[in-house]
């Protein structure tokens, strides 16, 4: 039987919200390989009461990694655990969310396995028994069908692109302590920006470019954050970012994240090729654009061309009205 590893991300002893995508992803792979899921989260001692939901998603197996090294992530004790993990599993595959921390960790333990790594996947099929992955490539105008002859098969997922189905399975949960050896480095201090959303896991993401003109203007698109409420992030364009306007970890493009929300709000941004790798594979592209030829209505389901500084400020208004009603 094909077994599929997924590999479940927590913070401070919850599940992130990437965890369930990439176990349901992991289900339908299971599915055409005819195998099942075991499901991998690792953190520090009492994480067995918060994963059990695994199971409504497919997971057969929870396999709970608890050691007081993992309670907080450190790439070389979790790269480690996951690959002792894939090992003494047997698995056909392992797959990881594309979020920061998958996307540290995910090589790491492809280099322990000595595997190639596919990476930022949109869809997994299965040919002739064989795991499949399809991945953008030549910022995002192309889609490339990769596989590997070499096992396991590895493989990370991009955020928000695979639909959390839920589907019930055995899901017994089984807690284990890893085996971690001295690592080189040790955890010394998190700091947390609060009250945001991470850009890459959003479900609606409000991007700003050099459009707005000053940083002080970011009110505009904070209020329409605000209306949106939960779920929904701030981003920016590289121009932005650079220009010192805006944080790197709001950055959206080919050297920033890479987005997949439900709806993606494009709000004075020209659509650079290198912007356009990062969000092109969202549900529905709104943008807003004081020039009728910008590259960015090529790929938008919706475009206003108009001054965003009279556009979105209305585009609040309705949807917070929308809210009341």
């Amino acid at each position: 039987m094909s077994k599929v590893l997924a590999v479940a991300e927590q913070k401070d002893g919850a599940l992130r919200g990437a965890a369930l995508e990439v176990v349901a992803a992991a289900a339908d792979l299971a599915a055409g390989l005819g195998g099942e899921v075991h499901a991998l989260s690792l953190g520090g001692p009492g994480l067995q009461g918060a994963v059990g939901e695994l199971a409504q998603f497919g997971a057969a197996r929870v396999l709970v990694g608890e050691h007081d090294a993992l309670a907080r992530y450190l790439p070389e004790n979790y790269a480690t655990a996951v690959a002792a993990a894939a090992r003494e599993g047997g698995y056909a595959a392992v797959l990881f969310a594309a979020t920061s921390q998958g996307k540290d960790l995910a090589p790491r333990v492809a280099a322990l396995l000595d595997v190639p790594l596919a990476t930022d996947v949109t869809a997994l099929e299965v040919e002739d028994g064989v795991p499949l992955a399809v991945r953008p490539v030549f910022a995002g105008k192309a889609f490339a069908r990769v596989r590997s002859s070499a096992s396991p098969f590895l493989a990370s997922i991009r955020p928000n692109v695979f639909q959390c189905q839920e589907r019930e399975a055995a899901g017994v949960v089984e807690t284990f302590t890893p085996t971690i050896g001295e690592a080189r480095t040790r955890f010394r201090e998190f700091r947390a920006v609060e009250g945001t959303v991470d850009v890459g896991e959003a479900t609606v993401v409000v991007s700003g470019g050099r459009g707005m003109k000053d940083p002080a203007q970011w009110s505009v698109l904070e209020d329409l954050r605000d209306a949106v409420g939960t779920g929904c992030a701030l981003g920016a364009s590289r121009a932005v970012v650079d220009a010192g306007w805006r944080p790197h970890g709001e950055q959206v493009g080919q050297t920033g994240k890479t987005v997949s929300p439900k709806l993606y709000f494009a709000l004075g941004i020209s659509g650079a090729i290198q912007h356009l790798a990062g969000m092109r594979t969202s549900g529905t592209i709104v943008a807003v654009n004081k020039d009728p030829d910008a590259p960015i209505f090529k790929v938008a389901d919706y475009g206003i061309v108009g001054d965003l500084f009279e556009v979105v400020p209305r585009l609040a208004q309705e949807i917070r009205a929308l809210g009341r009603g």
